[in-house]
């Protein structure tokens, strides 16, 4: 059979990088780019960005996401975007942000550049749209009909944000090694519907390993703002080599979970990245993995203060029997949930989620729940 594997055109990182971005757009051939920001990014980076374009014979164009990604969101500013006539979109923000220009991409049929101004997901470097309602709640996904042209990252932007965007990015591409190698094992496809190449499988056992070695200092650079050889390597490990990793590898357990967590009103506002990390933890419990060996990835997120309890995600009473149904049953609906081996049933998840907020509370002292 077939197998397929997905990369962006181009990518650079290191400190000051979007100040190449004209160059970029040069050596692409293109000539009208036509930035999508957020109203934060546009007071704060866009001053710079827009700036940068100019010294590189670039007119400085922008247009403000409004806050959500939806159908009604990349419609209204598609209808905005063609009175520039653009030739190239380029995202500039966070995930929503990034989703929302790889939206208008498709719908003026243009090239993206994708510049994330956080790392806290591997979505930059994928084909991948997420949709919401105005309610903001997943509503569905699409795709870019091919991976990005360029991703810049700028480690002296990600640097100074905030420390718990960087943590969910650690969360979000530390379940990529359990996830993939779960889909392999159970004849799962990836996001181009075939089945990973070894390549794949390799860049998650990469990522895993990278985060393990370097996550914790990487994170406390972080919380100082400094950008580090560490801060370097992890941002890559959860940009890069996590995007194309998950997206040409597959997903499992990690991510399915995350519809059952958030069909609880107390975890649905946490961030993906740290409803992933906790993932980690269950899928490692359902696999059966030695408590040795799951304590180990704990700690490290317990170290760059990710969630590791029902607790530290925000669901501080004990579950109802109504609310444990509820999680395992939008959990087990998920077409990840599929990918693993043995197939995953309702005991198996219960007992694998009870193992995880256990082995967090000992780490944390707060409270375990029994299920």
């Amino acid at each position: 059979m077939v197998k397929t594997m997905g990369f962006p055109g181009r990518y650079e990182q290191g400190p000051g990088a979007l100040n190449q971005l004209g160059r970029v757009l040069t050596d692409m051939g293109r000539s009208r780019p036509l930035v999508v920001c957020d109203e934060y990014v546009a007071r704060h980076l866009w001053p710079d960005v827009g700036d940068a374009l100019k010294t590189h014979g670039f007119e400085p164009l922008h247009i403000e996401f409004p806050g959500e990604c939806t159908h009604a969101a990349i419609a209204r500013l598609s209808g905005q975007a063609l009175t520039h006539s653009p030739d190239t979109i380029i995202a500039l923000g966070g995930g929503k942000t990034i989703d929302t220009a790889k939206g208008l991409a498709v719908n003026l049929n243009v090239p993206i550049i994708v510049c994330p101004t956080i790392a806290s997901s591997d979505a930059p470097t994928s084909r991948l749209i997420v949709l919401y309602n105005e309610h903001h709640k997943v509503v569905g996904v699409e795709y870019l009909k091919m991976n990005p042209s360029a991703v810049i990252v700028d480690t002296h932007v990600i640097a100074q944000a905030p420390a718990r965007f960087f943590a969910a990015g650690i969360g979000d591409a530390i379940s990529k090694k359990f996830e993939a190698h779960q889909c392999h094992s159970a004849g799962g496809n990836n996001s181009f519907g075939t089945p990973a190449l070894h390549t794949a499988l390799m860049l998650t056992d990469m990522v895993f390993d990278t985060l393990m070695q370097y996550g914790v200092s990487a994170y406390q650079a972080v919380c100082r703002n400094e950008v580090t050889d560490d801060v370097e390597r992890v941002i890559e490990g959860t940009v890069l080599i996590s995007g194309v990793g998950f997206e040409s590898g597959g997903l499992s357990l990690s991510h399915a979970l995350v519809r059952g967590l958030t069909a609880i009103p107390a975890m649905a506002s946490m961030l993906h990245g740290e409803l992933v990390a906790f993932g980690t933890l269950v899928q490692m419990a359902v696999e059966g993995r030695p408590v040795e060996e799951i304590n180990k990835v704990a700690r490290l997120l317990h170290d760059v203060k990710l969630p590791v309890t029902f607790a530290e995600l925000g669901q501080i009473v004990p579950f109802t029997t109504a609310q444990i149904s509820t999680v395992v049953d939008a959990t087990l609906s998920a077409a990840y949930a599929k990918n693993m081996n043995p197939p995953l049933d309702y005991e198996r998840l219960v007992n694998g989620l009870a193992t995880a907020d256990n082995i967090g509370s000992r780490l944390t002292s707060v409270r375990s729940y029994a299920l």
